[in-house]
């Protein structure tokens, strides 16, 4: 390992706990996208000079800490600075509270655009926060969390992986935390131990990982006659525009189409943006499809090009595992057509993130907003409840929620 500068740490330390606020600011996760390389991050300057009214900050007693490990810890090859510093800005952004504002050093940033951009090896689940528990959002169609009965809306209150030498509660634990300990290689288990609302006893489940490969948008014909088309949209990524485009000109074919059944079911957002451009394609230009608000700022956005369904009539099914991005879609859609939601309460997660990127492939995901419905409603901790509240009947081979929507537009 080469002779670490000890003075310059402590500059870059200092400057990366009062400076983090200026580093270059990406992209508003959602509504304008994030995509990057790895390889390929803005250069950031430090200076050594703390900011005016900086200069009453006290940091004797993290030095002194740090010193103290330095001189005085009994394993020399573990007292990594690299990583002592990764840990205090963990620390300090930990400290906020908010399960969704996270430093990501640069192995866990890479899990995150390996999730945005749909290929990863795991067990195919999307999890999220119900409080400050650890929750499932979803688990994806076909997916080894799927078949090994995971549900939307489990508590998951402990991860094994003997291989890996992981076994802990997620108490405390964060969302970048808790997709490192699941995933893994394909062929090899991990055992989620879950909570679930009617059951008093935990249950614990073993999940042999798999190569996932998670597409964004599926098109099938349903109907008496096939002539009522259910899109299904998994998630909002990067390969999203694209599969959707695909999905859009099998429509436009169809002959005496009835309707669409736009399907955000399991659905645990991704980019915004997506949303507010698929909902463009059922609103008329300039109306609102969301409300940004930062502080006392509110900002909305509107639909600014020519959408392609704008009179046909559509159904929206969701259920506890549509989050973020899909709830917007379908809040937007019910205040501005009135448009039908069928199904289940969803998820309920209000708040916008904005993927920093920092020095040395790392990054800062930090809660800048939250979201509002056009008609004004903050849908965090409490979702939206649908028009037509029905569960799937999981012991009959029918799909009672897309049967409710088919006979809506029939």
């Amino acid at each position: 390992m080469p002779k670490i500068n000890f003075t310059l740490i402590r500059y870059l330390i200092l400057a990366l706990i009062v400076l983090a606020a200026t580093f270059s600011a990406g992209y508003l996760l959602g509504f304008k996208g994030y995509q990057g390389s790895l390889a390929e991050f803005p250069k950031v300057t430090i200076t050594r000079e703390l900011p005016q009214d900086k200069k009453d900050l006290d940091f004797s007693l993290f030095w002194r800490v740090w010193d103290t490990i330095n001189t005085s810890y009994f394993d020399k090859e573990k007292v990594i600075p690299a990583n002592m510093v990764y840990g205090a800005i963990e620390g300090m952004v930990s400290a906020l509270g908010d399960p969704y504002t996270v430093f990501l050093p640069p192995d866990k940033n890479r899990v995150v655009q390996e999730d945005l951009l749909g290929s990863f090896d795991g067990i195919g689940i999307q999890i999220g926060f119900k409080g400050n528990q650890l929750a499932v959002i979803a688990p994806l169609p076909n997916s080894p969390s799927e078949k090994a009965g995971i549900e939307a809306g489990d508590f998951i209150v402990g991860i094994k992986d003997e291989a890996k030498g992981i076994e802990r509660g997620t108490v405390g634990i964060s969302i970048t935390d808790a997709v490192s300990a699941i995933r893994g290689p394909a062929g090899t288990i991990v055992t989620l131990t879950l909570l679930r609302e009617g059951q008093e006893e935990p249950i614990v489940v073993d999940v042999v990982r798999e190569s996932i490969d998670v597409p964004s948008v599926t098109l099938t014909f349903v109907g008496d006659d096939e002539n009522i088309a259910q899109v299904r949209l998994l998630k909002f990524g990067g390969e999203t525009e694209a599969e959707w485009e695909e999905a859009v000109i099998e429509i436009l074919k169809k002959q005496s189409l009835k309707g669409i059944v736009l399907d955000l079911r399991n659905n645990p957002g991704g980019y915004l943006q997506g949303a507010v451009d698929i909902a463009s394609e059922f609103m008329k230009t300039g109306r609102v499809v969301v409300i940004e608000e930062r502080g006392e700022q509110k900002s909305e956005y509107v639909v600014e090009k020519i959408g392609r369904f704008p009179n046909t009539p559509l159904v929206v099914l969701v259920n506890q595992g549509s989050a973020s991005a899909s709830e917007i879609l379908a809040g937007a859609l019910r205040d501005d057509k009135k448009v039908k939601l069928v199904g289940e309460k969803t998820f309920g997660k209000g708040t916008i993130q904005e993927p920093q990127q920092v020095d040395g492939g790392a990054g800062l995901h930090i809660t800048v907003a939250r979201w509002l419905t056009p008609s004004g409603v903050w849908v965090d901790g409490e979702g939206l409840t649908p028009d037509f509240e029905l569960e799937d009947n999981g012991e009959t081979d029918e799909d009672e929620q897309l049967q409710k929507g088919i006979e809506l537009l029939q």
